[in-house]
Parts: C-alpha cells; sequence; structure tokens
C-alpha cells in the first residue's frame, strides 16, 4: 500500500483533468469528481477512482484538491450537506486552485478552520500546455506548516511554487498575473496585426521579437495562435474577464490605479460581448484586427 496521502479532486476541466492524472503518474490515489462524465471517464483510463459525487470522492482523502472556473462554483460544491466541507474528515487539508477573489478564499478558511479542515489558496498560471507538463506557477496563501504539507503535492503539478503569504495571498498574486498576462496579449495582438499590415513576414518578426527584451512566456506559447488564427481554448476569453474582474475591483479595494489594465479589461469584456467568450484568450487578435479593419474571420 502507498504511503502517500489519498487524494480528492473535484472539477476535471481543461485544467483540472491533466492535473489530476499528473498525481496519477507520481503515484498517488486520486478519487475525482465533476458534472461531466465524459471527464469522470478520462479520470477512470488514466488510473484514478470516478466518484458518483463530491461526498463520495471526499469522504477518505486527507487533502481535497478543487479547481472549478469561479467564486460561485467553489462556494458552491464547498458548501452545504453535499459539499466538502461537510463530508471531509477533520485535519484534511483542502487545496483550492481555482482562480477566485481573494475574500472568497478568506471565507472559505475560516469555515473550514471551524470543522477542523485546513485550507490553502493555491490558484495556478501556465495554461493547459502547463498542466499537462506539470510546469505550472503556483501562488499560495495560507499557513507554513499546511504549505509545507502540500509542497509534495504541488510538486507533481508545477514548477515554481511559492508561499505568498496568508489566506487570500494567493489569490491576490494570481490577479496580478491575469493582469500581467492580458496586457502582454494584447500588446502582442496589436504587433501581429502592425506588422501584418505593414508586409513584414511574420514569421520572422515574432522570432527575432522573442529573442530580444520584448520576448515572453506569453509570445513563446501564444505565437503560433497569432500565426495560425487557433483560438480554441487552452484559457478562454470567459475566464480572464471573470479574472479582470477580480483585479479591477481588487485594485479599487486598495487604492491602486489600473490605467491600462482597466482598459485591456474593457476590450477583453467587448471581445465577450460580440461571442468570443469561448475562444481562447490570444483571440484578443480578433478585437485587434476589427478595430483595423483587417480581419481574416471567415
Amino acid at each position: 500500500m502507498s504511503n502517500l496521502p489519498k487524494i480528492a479532486w473535484i472539477g476535471l476541466g481543461i485544467m483540472g483533468s491533466p492535473m489530476a492524472e499528473n498525481l496519477i503518474k507520481a503515484g498517488y490515489q486520486v478519487s475525482g469528481f465533476t458534472l461531466e462524465a465524459d471527464k469522470l471517464q478520462r479520470l477512470a483510463a488514466a488510473g484514478g477512482t470516478a466518484a458518483g459525487s463530491i461526498a463520495e470522492a471526499v469522504k477518505d482523502a486527507d487533502v481535497v484538491i478543487t479547481m472549478v472556473p469561479a467564486s460561485p462554483q467553489v462556494e458552491a460544491i464547498a458548501y452545504g450537506p453535499d459539499g466538502i466541507l461537510d463530508n471531509t474528515k477533520r485535519g484534511a487539508l483542502l487545496i483550492d486552485m481555482s482562480s477566485i477573489t481573494p475574500q472568497t478564499s478568506i471565507d472559505l478558511a475560516k469555515a473550514a478552520g471551524a470543522k477542523g479542515i485546513r485550507v490553502l489558496d493555491a490558484p495556478v498560471s501556465g495554461g493547459e500546455a502547463g498542466a499537462i507538463e506539470a510546469v505550472l506557477s503556483i501562488m499560495v496563501g495560507g499557513e507554513q506548516a499546511d504549505f509545507d504539507t502540500a509542497k509534495p503535492v504541488l510538486d507533481a503539478l508545477g514548477k515554481t511554487i511559492v508561499l505568498c503569504g496568508p489566506h487570500g495571498s494567493g489569490q491576490t498574486v494570481k490577479a496580478a498575473n491575469q493582469l500581467i498576462v492580458a496586457v502582454n496579449i494584447q500588446a502582442c495582438a496589436e504587433a501581429v496585426v502592425f506588422l501584418e499590415k505593414s508586409g513584414v513576414d511574420l514569421n520572422a518578426a515574432l522570432d527575432v521579437l522573442n529573442g530580444g527584451l520584448a520576448g515572453s512566456t506569453v509570445l513563446t506559447r501564444k505565437k503560433d495562435n497569432f500565426k495560425n488564427r487557433d483560438f480554441a481554448p487552452g484559457f478562454r476569453i470567459d475566464l480572464h474577464h471573470k479574472d479582470m474582474g477580480i483585479v479591477t475591483d481588487a485594485a479599487r479595494t486598495v487604492g491602486a490605479a489600473l490605467p491600462v489594465g482597466a482598459v485591456v479589461a474593457s476590450l477583453v469584456a467587448s471581445l465577450r460581448a460580440q461571442g468570443d467568450g469561448n475562444l481562447d484568450h490570444s483571440a484578443l487578435l480578433r478585437g485587434v484586427e476589427r478595430l483595423s479593419g483587417h480581419t481574416t474571420e471567415s
């Protein structure tokens, strides 16, 4: 029998499925639950156990990991008689890897603590590719002792894993991450349209730009999306819209100005309003094309 902690995984979407599978590959027993039957079948095929409910998934777990879209979904799976807090054993560790508001994480930690359940907020950056390759950046909020307990588990999921402060701190850092990523994608998208309208070889231009100070992980990960107009979702515009709402609201609360971030948040919202919410966030390029009268849309 394995001495590794038993894992329950709730939420097997674009990010959650490959992350849970990486834990299985690392030797962990993983019981999972999600609303999509095909995702449960995928987990079982990878060697995990498909549970019929949250309660069934978490009942024997030493560590419960959640990866769902937003604060309402976290609250829905955590609270109530069928939720995580009422069905997880005392002393277990709940690691919420969703990207939600810092206050939601703080409230969850308080409610869980009253039931003897420890909590970390541990949102991630790196997208679907980072999840598959287990090279995610994981920003964590919570207690040092709980972080130390979680670290071996998180090591199977990511490469850069940092305790950023008390509960909610991981979410605050993730909000900053999403601000930087959105602004970076927007800048890259504007550069692509500028280059194309100028008649420059786009492949050559992006290669040389990515080798200099303008280079970034965003450009490395997304340049093929831009060149091929491939906007299959790795991280959907809908979710980045949610995250930009989190960062602009949190910045307002602490009195931080986000002049460029506010503009990009509006551009993300505009793209979503035009029906592109299910596309990858690299589809910000479509918005620039529309504004420039230079579109490759079918």
